[in-house]
C-alpha cells in the first residue's frame, strides 16, 4: 500500500449522519487497491470515531483550524500517494465497480486526465435525477464544451496525478503556479469546476455512461440563493484563463462570451432576489435577446423578488428544451 492505485481524498466537517453509508459504499469497491486520505477539517461530532474504525486502510488526518473546503481539498491531497486521485464527500455513496471502470479507462489511454461517471442525484429515499440523462457529455479534448455545460460531480471525478500535478509549478504551494495551483483557494463556489476546467484545457476527458456515483441532496436546493458569488467567481475563472493562455480572448471569444453573460444573468438573479429589479434588468439588459431562458426572465424580473422561488420551480419543470 505504499503506492496505492487510488487516492480517495475525503474531506470532512461534521458528517456523522452519513459517514458510515459512504465509507461502506467505498469499502465494498470491486477494485481494492486504494487509500483513503481522510482530512477532518475540525469536526465536533462522532465523524472522527466513525473514520478511524476502518483500519489501516484509512489513513486519518486532523486539521489544527477549520479552513475553507477548497483549502482543505488542498491539504488532503498532499497527503496522497496514488496514481489516481479520486473524491468522495461524506454524504455521497459509490457503487462497488466505479473505481474499477474508472482506472480502466485510465490505463487504456495516457492522454485521458479525468474520468467522471454518470451521476444519480437523491435524497436519502429516492433519486430525483440523472445528470447523463438529457444529454450525453463529450470525450477527448472538451475544454470548450465542458465550459458550456460542466457534467462532472465531485464525487464522480478520479484525476490521474500528473494532470493534477500539471496545474503547479514544482515548489510551489498549492493554490500558486504556473497553471493555476490545485483547488483555488480564493474561491468558494466554483473551486471544482476551475479544477475541471483547466485540466480539460490540457488533458483529454472521459466517463463510465453509467449512475456509479449518488449525490445525496439536502432539503431544498440553494444554488440560486449562491448566484451573487457564482457571478463573481465565474468572471474571475475567465480573467485567470486569459492570464494563464495566451491568446485566450481570440481563440476562444465564445466562451469569453459565454461566460460573461452567464455571469450577467447570476448578477441579475441575485440582484432580482434582493428586490432590486431595475438593477436586475440592467445586468441582464445586453443579453435579454440572446435566448428565451433570457427573455423569460426580463419579463418575470417585473414581478416581486418574493416570487423567485416559485417562477424558478416553474422553470426547472419545464422540459429542458423549452429552457434554453
Amino acid at each position: 500500500m505504499t503506492h496505492p492505485a487510488v487516492s480517495v481524498i475525503m474531506n470532512c466537517l461534521n458528517s456523522a449522519r452519513d459517514l458510515r453509508a459512504a465509507l461502506d459504499s467505498l469499502m465494498a469497491q470491486t477494485l481494492e487497491d486504494f487509500e483513503v486520505i481522510f482530512w477532518d477539517n475540525g469536526s465536533t461530532d462522532q465523524s472522527a470515531a466513525i473514520a478511524q474504525s476502518y483500519g489501516a486502510r484509512l489513513r486519518y488526518f486532523r486539521g489544527a483550524v477549520t479552513v475553507p473546503l477548497g483549502a482543505a481539498r488542498n491539504l488532503a491531497l498532499a497527503q496522497a500517494r496514488g496514481r489516481y486521485l479520486a473524491f468522495l464527500d461524506c454524504d455521497d455513496l459509490w457503487r462497488p465497480q466505479k473505481l474499477e471502470k474508472q482506472t480502466a479507462l485510465f490505463e487504456a489511454n495516457p492522454r485521458v486526465g479525468l474520468v467522471c461517471t454518470d451521476t444519480e442525484i437523491f435524497d436519502g429515499r429516492r433519486v430525483l435525477k440523472r445528470l447523463f440523462a438529457e444529454a450525453a457529455p463529450a470525450r477527448g479534448r472538451v475544454f470548450g464544451q465542458l465550459m458550456e455545460r460542466q457534467w462532472i460531480s465531485m464525487s464522480s471525478a478520479v484525476i490521474r496525478r500528473e494532470a493534477l500535478a500539471g496545474l503547479a509549478a514544482d515548489g510551489c504551494p498549492p493554490g500558486e503556479g504556473r497553471n493555476g495551483g490545485w483547488f483555488d483557494e480564493s474561491l468558494t463556489v466554483c473551486e471544482e469546476a476551475d479544477v475541471f476546467y483547466r485540466i480539460a484545457h490540457d488533458w483529454e476527458l472521459d466517463f463510465v455512461d453509467q449512475p456509479l456515483t449518488l449525490w445525496r441532496v439536502h432539503g431544498a436546493n440553494t444554488t440560486f440563493r449562491k448566484f451573487g458569488r457564482f457571478a463573481d467567481e465565474t468572471l474571475r475563472i475567465l480573467d485567470k484563463h486569459c492570464r494563464l493562455y495566451p491568446g485566450y480572448a481570440q481563440e476562444h471569444a465564445d466562451l469569453v462570451a459565454l461566460l460573461s453573460r452567464r455571469a450577467a444573468f447570476q448578477k441579475a438573479v441575485a440582484l432580482w432576489r434582493e428586490g432590486r429589479n431595475a438593477e436586475a434588468r440592467a445586468a441582464i439588459g445586453p443579453w435579454r435577446n440572446f435566448s428565451r431562458k433570457y427573455r423569460l426572465f426580463w419579463w418575470a424580473s417585473f414581478l416581486p423578488g418574493c416570487l423567485f422561488d416559485v417562477a424558478a420551480r416553474v422553470y426547472f419543470a419545464l422540459p429542458a428544451g423549452l429552457r434554453r
